[in-house]
């Protein structure tokens, strides 16, 4: 089973390369984020391609901001929108939508940014993250976690810790809040070694010369990290006209039908960090 993440940063507006990036990689899982779309409008848009591809939609959305997504050709059963408990900001916002597809509990999640540190919305940021906790504990064995959590999990997952000394994203108790969601980080765990992004500002040509963020992550149980044959960022989908600002992140359980591929398809350009990058919170 392939399962993939993409904050698509508005389905509309993306709708030109997912359908070929469905068509391409061929996922059975997909979990959207930032997809921007009243419920009605995401069925409007996207029903008919989805089901001529195969897939089953759950979509949870607001008409501006936010909104998530999943998709699935191996069954959707026991929709849930939301997370239990979590708090709004003032009102409960469509961060995440949860369903069983193919034996495993799988959630497509928008963390919310943050976007200062000890700010309202950064409390808010670690209560969401905290009531996500909670319903991740009351699963069963198979879950996999999947989205844009909006925290690198390490200093190795930005392209220069010193220009994110101060922001959100990075900062202790954020990784401690993902840390105990009690999941693994597939992708790091399979390269722990390599520099992999998921987030490249579209300015000053931070994508080009890879000055990013890894912030987009696969969270496993220990059944279902047992099971993943090949884990991978597809840099490819970030390339070109009109892309989101985030890449794929891909995770194949069982067989990889690629192979092995490694942690970035392809290969990332050379780095240059001696540049300061725009920060996603700023």
């Amino acid at each position: 089973m392939r399962v993939a993440t993409w904050n698509v940063n508005s389905v509309k507006q993306r709708l030109p390369r997912l359908l070929p990036w469905l068509d391409e990689r061929a996922p059975d899982v997909v979990c959207l984020q930032e997809t921007k779309l009243t419920d009605d409008a995401f069925d409007a848009l996207l029903t008919a391609p989805l089901a001529e591809r195969g897939y089953e939609v759950a979509a949870f959305g607001e008409s501006r901001w936010n909104g998530v997504a999943l998709l699935s050709r191996v069954g959707l059963v026991d929709v849930v929108t939301g997370v239990a408990g979590a708090p709004g900001f003032p009102h409960p916002e469509a961060r995440a939508v949860a369903a069983t597809c193919g034996g495993v509990r799988v959630f497509s999640v928008y963390v919310p940014n943050g976007r200062e540190p000890d700010s309202d919305h950064y409390r808010y940021k670690l209560a969401w993250l905290d009531s996500l906790r909670q319903v991740v504990a009351e699963q069963g064995d198979d879950v996999l976690v999947c989205g844009d959590v909006n925290v690198a999990p390490a200093d190795a997952d930005v392209f220069d810790p010193a220009a994110f000394v101060g922001h959100t994203h990075v900062t202790a108790p954020e990784r401690a809040a993902v840390d105990a969601l009690g999941l693994r980080d597939v992708v790091r765990e399979r390269w722990p070694d390599e520099r992999v992004f998921t987030y490249w500002d579209y300015r000053a040509g931070m994508f080009h010369q890879d000055l990013g963020m890894r912030i987009d992550l696969v969270l496993a149980s220990d059944p279902v990290a047992s099971r993943v044959a090949a884990a991978w960022v597809d840099r490819k989908a970030r390339k070109g006209t009109g892309p989101s600002d985030h890449a794929p992140v891909v995770v194949d359980l069982d067989t990889a039908p690629d192979g092995d591929v490694g942690p970035v398809v392809p290969p990332p350009s050379a780095p240059r960090p001696q540049r300061t990058a725009k920060l996603p919170q700023s």
